[in-house]
């Protein structure tokens, strides 16, 4: 695996030992239990694996070498570089502009740019159209392209699908930049369709054996389905890809779902004419660190911390993984932890900020679960750690506790 150069202050010596020494006693990967740092009046169980992903440190050392390179260029991000507030202030601070927001609301106007400025590509993709633009200004779209290498590879897969006549499927958040980038790229070659969940998938399957009209379909999937979309004709091959920071279960879910519609519609013998398998296009990162949060929540603890930033979809879904088992808190970093009574969280459900009293319940010693998106730093994870570890006397050294 490639090795980035991100900035140190991304970094932390703690964490690093923790990943490495699971690293050099599991290189398979075959055990997905978590860390135990026992701290005496705290202990922590750490995710096998947690934080930067390939994509995202690929995204951040180009960014940083496009920042320090180009000194006297005005440099701008189309969108978020990653979802993480932290980063994307960081860049800020240092004069990177942000044309659009993530729900692609623009923030600076086309005319403003010139082809001596500098566009970098996030780490998410972009649309054909937003290419298409760049061109016309005269800026190069890939020269400072951050594209995950893992959203090129299903770009590249719904390619294949389409030209073998498929209509691809996504999973997806349809408002989500990587989705409306493969949504984009997907429908030059194919008909495509998004589904947000299950119960989406459900309602197109009853669509495609002839449960649900045409009619129902327009007006559900409004809005998620490509130009001239025919029904009747483009339900009858299907490859299902998704967003890579997706449930990878929740993917799998629904493909298997739509195949199993497939066999009953066509039958066993046949469904190699109608359903295309698509497992290679799942993230290795993001079926990394959900595998991780199942094997995380097997430990019985008092509550589980999931740091990240609030519109990070990975790290949503393990919060989400979290919930169903244990009290769960989502916080972007150390200072949402404001006393041993009182944290300030982010509610995925409410999509908001609350504050909770008492988080921490009168008993010794406390155990915590601990993980964080893959579009957080290590050192913030770090940070969270020892602010807990504040709240506390006696705790143990931590370099003993390392060791």
């Amino acid at each position: 695996m490639k090795k980035f150069d991100i900035p140190q202050f991304y970094k932390s010596p703690m964490i690093s030992k923790i990943k490495q020494a699971r690293t050099e006693n599991d290189p398979r990967k075959k055990d997905y239990s978590p860390t135990l740092l026992d701290f005496g009046p705290v202990c922590f169980y750490v995710a096998r694996h947690f934080g930067f992903c390939y994509g995202v440190e690929n995204a951040i050392e180009i960014s940083y070498k496009t920042v320090e390179e180009n000194p006297d260029k005005r440099i701008f991000l189309l969108s978020e570089m990653i979802h993480n507030p932290g980063v994307n202030d960081d860049l800020k601070s240092r004069g990177v502009k942000f044309i659009m927001d993530t729900s692609g609301n623009q923030l600076i106007d086309w005319s403003e740019l010139n082809s001596n400025d500098i566009v970098i590509i996030p780490a998410f993709g972009t649309t054909l159209e937003i290419q298409e633009k760049l061109d016309a200004i005269g800026l190069d779209a890939y020269k400072y392209n951050t594209t995950c290498p893992f959203v090129e590879k299903v770009w590249n897969r719904s390619s294949q699908l389409g030209k073998q006549d498929y209509t691809i499927i996504i999973h997806g958040k349809h408002y989500h930049e990587e989705t409306r980038a493969t949504f984009s790229h997907s429908v030059v070659n194919s008909a495509s369709v998004i589904v947000r969940d299950i119960e989406e998938t459900k309602f197109l399957a009853k669509v495609i054996l002839g449960e649900k009209s045409e009619e129902e379909f327009y007006e559900l999937f409004k809005g998620k389905y490509s130009n001239g979309f025919d029904v009747k004709r483009n339900l009858l091959k299907i490859g299902v890809v998704n967003q890579t920071t997706m449930l990878a279960t929740e993917t799998q879910m629904i493909a298997d779902y739509l195949k199993d519609t497939m066999i009953k519609k066509f039958g066993v013998a046949d469904l190699k004419n109608h359903f295309a398998d698509t497992r290679d296009t799942l993230c290795y990162a993001t079926n990394d660190n959900q595998d991780a949060t199942y094997g995380l929540l097997e430990k019985k603890a008092d509550f589980a911390v999931v740091v990240g930033g609030y519109n990070s979809s990975n790290t949503s879904h393990i919060v989400e993984l979290c919930e169903e088992k244990i009290k769960t808190y989502f916080i972007s970093s150390a200072d949402k932890i404001i006393s041993k009574n009182l944290i300030s969280h982010f509610d995925i459900h409410k999509k908001e900020v609350i504050t909770t009293d008492n988080f921490i319940p009168d008993k010794k010693p406390i155990d915590i679960l601990l993980t964080s998106g893959a579009s957080c730093p290590d050192a913030v994870v770090d940070q969270v750690l020892q602010k807990v570890l504040s709240l506390f006397e006696n705790v143990r050294n931590l370099e003993e506790v390392i060791t």
